[in-house]
């Protein structure tokens, strides 16, 4: 792995769409970006800003996540996730995160990511399958 440190930063956008929204991901019935939408760009956003950060053969899996949402955006609003990666100790990477949309900050929180070994870890989840 080269040089992860403390300070890496990653930014990554979507747009509210249809597909997105509570009540198209069963979150809720409105028609406002989902919390379970927000997660997904949130560990997108760490993940990626880290991935080629990482040797051959290894990524990162999310293993924890505490996110506020704080407000709701409509569809057509853009969405942008800031993450920066604020521990590192040799697997396990701790981000914190922003979401904001077109008028400010409507989400925040913790994430915590773990390098993995790809083939490995895929062997032993697709172990279970045999069980």
């Amino acid at each position: 792995m080269n040089e992860i440190k403390p300070g890496i930063t990653g930014e990554k956008s979507v747009a509210v769409v249809m597909e997105n929204t509570a009540i198209a991901m069963g979150s809720g019935t409105l028609r406002v970006f989902a919390t379970p939408a927000m997660i997904a760009l949130v560990e997108g956003c760490c993940a990626e800003s880290v991935e080629e950060l990482l040797g051959d053969g290894i990524t990162s899996v999310g293993t924890q996540i505490h996110i506020d949402h704080l407000s709701a955006s409509p569809v057509g609003a853009g969405i942008v996730c800031k993450s920066r990666l604020v521990a590192y100790d040799g697997r396990r990477l701790d981000f914190e995160a922003e979401v904001f949309d077109n008028a400010g900050l409507i989400g925040k929180g913790t994430h915590t990511r773990y390098t993995v070994k790809a083939d490995s870890f895929l062997k032993k989840a697709n172990a279970k399958l045999e069980k």
